[in-house]
Parts: structure tokens; sequence; C-alpha cells
């Protein structure tokens, strides 16, 4: 991991150790959704329909996850469904105890008391399809892989960016 990669996730592997895992929930497909420390209320879709609370950290993993315990893996993206809401029910209320990356193509993991695992593992072209969310502040920050490197983007820079097209 080059100097930068490594800053980059510093700021958000302090942030997140000694949060809880507030909320899990299921995206559309396999992706999954970690919500964690203070939640914060969506605003009703236009159908009325209450979306997931946002943590003050979030990561998204698309495609390719597991979720592991000290000794075996106990689900993952490519498991039967079934066994899905009970190793995310394991989960919840659990403490971030570390965040790290592994592998030459950055995969994300996180470590969580009692000894459980949430892990990224991309097994399609590409980069790994992961994110985390940092919304401690009004700038919200995200922490990415983009050709291979982690990339640190934030909606400030982004409404910037926009604005000039």
């Amino acid at each position: 991991m080059s100097c930068n990669d490594a800053s980059a996730l510093e700021g958000f592997r302090e942030g997140l150790i000694g949060l809880p895992l507030s909320h899990l929930w299921r995206g559309y497909g396999s992706a999954i959704f970690l919500e964690f420390g203070r939640l914060t209320p969506r605003a009703p879709r236009p159908s009325g329909e209450v979306g997931n609370p946002h943590g003050e950290f979030g990561l998204m993993i698309q495609w390719s996850w597991r979720i592991e315990n000290m000794v075996s893996i106990l689900c993952g993206s490519w498991s039967q469904e079934p066994l899905w809401k009970p190793s995310f029910n394991l989960l919840h209320d659990k403490t971030v105890v570390d965040v790290s990356v592994f592998g030459r193509l950055p995969e994300v993991s996180v470590a969580l008391n009692e000894g459980f695992f949430v892990s990224s593992f991309m097994t399609a072209e590409g980069d790994p399809s992961w994110v985390l969310f940092d919304r401690r502040s009004d700038t919200e920050r995200w922490l990415s892989v983009r050709e291979g490197s982690l990339s640190v983007k934030d909606n400030a820079s982004e409404r910037s960016s926009r604005s000039e097209d």
C-alpha cells in the first residue's frame, strides 16, 4: 500500500474504530450496506416509503462480500439467501475494532468485536466495488478504489465539478 493509500484509509479508520454497527441492510441484488454509529433517518421517498437510515459512517459492498467468524465463513454474496439475515443479525451492535485493506487491488475488511469480520472480495473485472462513507459533517467523504488505488472524494468537490459543466 502506498503512503497516499495509507493516509487515505487512516482518517476513515480512526473515525470508525469504536462505533457500533447500528444497521445492516440489503440493497439491489447482493449489495449490502453497513451503517455505523448514530443513525439519521432518511426523508420519505415520493411514494411515501421511508428509506433505510444513514449512519455516521457507512460501507457499501456492491457484490462479492463475506461475513466471517474466527473459524469460518458464515455466509457471502453467493450463499443461499436464507443464511443472510441470521448472519446480519449476529453483527448488529458489534463494535468496530479495526478497518483495513488487503490485496494488490485494495479490498476492505471490517473487524468487529467478538471475532466477526465483513470483507469485500471482488470476482469480476474492474476495480473492487466498495465505498466507505464519512457523513460526520456537511462535507460527506467517500473512500473507494479507482484504477487500482484508494481514492477519496467529497460532495463539495462533486458539486463544484458538476457546476463547471
